[in-house]
C-alpha cells in the first residue's frame, strides 16, 4: 500500500504545482507525452524494468520517483510497525504521506500547494477525535475544567482542543517569524505555505511536538545554510587561488561571493519543518522526556 501511494504521491509532486488535475488526464511521459501503459506503471519495478528511461523515447526518468515510493512504503511500515493494527498507525500513515508529498514539492518548485496543507489541516482535527491528541489542554486543564458530558465525550473535546491549540501555535509561530523578517530585512523571508504547513503539523501533533518541530527545523536549516556558505567559500577560494597569487585577497573575493550566496539563496524551509516533524511524530515524546530530565 505505502509503494502504491507512493506512486500517486509521485503524480502529486508533479502535477499539483503546475495546476493540473490529480485525476485526469493519465499519466503520461513528460518529454514525448506517450501515455504510460498500466505495466509499466508498477511502483519500483517498472522504473527497474525500464532502467529509469522512457519505453518510448527513452528520455530519462528521474530517481525521485523511484526514491519517494520506496520511502513512502518504508513510513507506511514504520507506522505499522510503531503502532501497530490500529487507528493511530491511520493516522500517522495519512500524516506521513501528506508531509512528504510538501517536503518533495516545496524542494522542486518552492511550493506548498493548498491541496495538500489545508486538507491536512482539516484530517488532523477530523482525526483528533477519534485519536487522541495528549497535550497541554488534556494534561492541566481537564484537571481544573469539569465538562457536563460523558467521559467518552469529554475526552474528544479536549483532544480537540490540543489539536486546535497545535495548529494555532505552530501557524502563529511561523507567521510572527515571518513577519519580523520582513520588517527587518525588506523581503520576505518565509512564504505562507509554510504558515499552513505547520497549522497541519499541529493539527496532527500538539503543542509540544510542534514546537520541538519548530525548533530542530530551525537548528538543522541554519546547519544547512552556514555548510552551504562555507562550502561556497571553500570552493571559489579554491578558484580564485588559481588566478591570483595573493591567497588574502583570493579569501576576500571568495568570502563576497559567499555573502551574495547568502542574501540571494531561497532555502525551502518547507523541507526541514516536514522532516522533523516526521522525527517529531516517531521518537518527539521520547526527546522531550529525555529533555526533561535536565530539569
Amino acid at each position: 500500500m505505502g509503494l502504491a501511494f507512493g506512486s500517486f504521491l509521485n503524480v502529486c509532486i508533479y502535477r499539483m504545482p503546475r495546476g493540473i488535475s490529480v485525476i485526469t488526464p493519465r499519466s503520461a511521459c513528460p518529454k514525448c507525452n506517450a501515455p504510460i501503459a498500466l505495466y509499466d506503471n508498477m511502483p519500483v519495478l517498472s522504473w527497474i524494468i525500464l532502467l529509469g528511461r522512457c519505453r518510448h523515447c527513452k528520455a530519462g526518468i528521474s530517481p525521485r520517483y523511484l526514491f519517494i515510493e520506496v520511502l513512502t512504503g518504508f513510513l507506511f511500515l514504520t507506522c505499522y510497525w510503531y503502532f501497530g493494527w490500529t487507528l493511530s498507525a491511520l493516522k500517522y500513515t495519512v500524516f506521513s504521506f501528506l508531509v512528504l508529498g510538501l517536503i518533495f514539492t516545496d524542494a522542486e518548485t518552492k511550493l506548498l500547494p493548498d491541496k495538500l496543507t489545508l486538507s491536512g489541516l482539516v484530517l488532523g482535527i477530523l482525526f483528533s477525535l477519534i485519536v487522541p491528541v495528549n497535550d497541554l489542554a488534556s494534561h492541566f486543564l481537564s484537571a481544573d475544567v469539569s465538562l457536563p458530558f460523558s467521559d467518552a465525550i469529554t475526552f474528544r473535546l479536549w483532544s480537540l482542543t490540543d489539536s486546535l491549540l497545535g495548529a494555532a501555535v505552530g501557524a502563529s509561530f511561523i507567521y510572527g517569524a515571518g513577519a519580523i523578517y520582513l520588517r527587518w530585512r525588506g523581503t520576505e523571508g518565509m512564504g505562507f505555505g509554510d504558515v499552513k504547513l505547520m497549522a497541519l503539523v499541529g493539527a496532527f501533533l500538539g503543542i509540544k511536538l510542534t514546537v520541538l518541530t519548530i525548533f530542530a527545523a530551525s537548528l538543522s536549516g541554519s546547519v544547512f545554510g552556514l555548510g552551504t556558505v562555507l562550502l561556497v567559500w571553500l570552493k571559489r577560494t579554491h578558484r580564485f587561488a588559481k588566478r591570483s597569487a595573493d591567497a588574502h585577497a583570493a579569501r576576500q573575493r571568495a568570502w563576497q561571493s559567499a555573502q551574495v550566496v547568502y542574501r540571494s539563496f531561497q532555502m525551502p524551509f518547507g523541507v526541514f519543518l516536514g522532516s522533523m516533524a516526521l522525527v517529531a511524530s516517531f521518537v518527539g515524546d521520547r526527546v522531550l522526556n529525555w529533555y526533561g530530565r535536565f530539569w
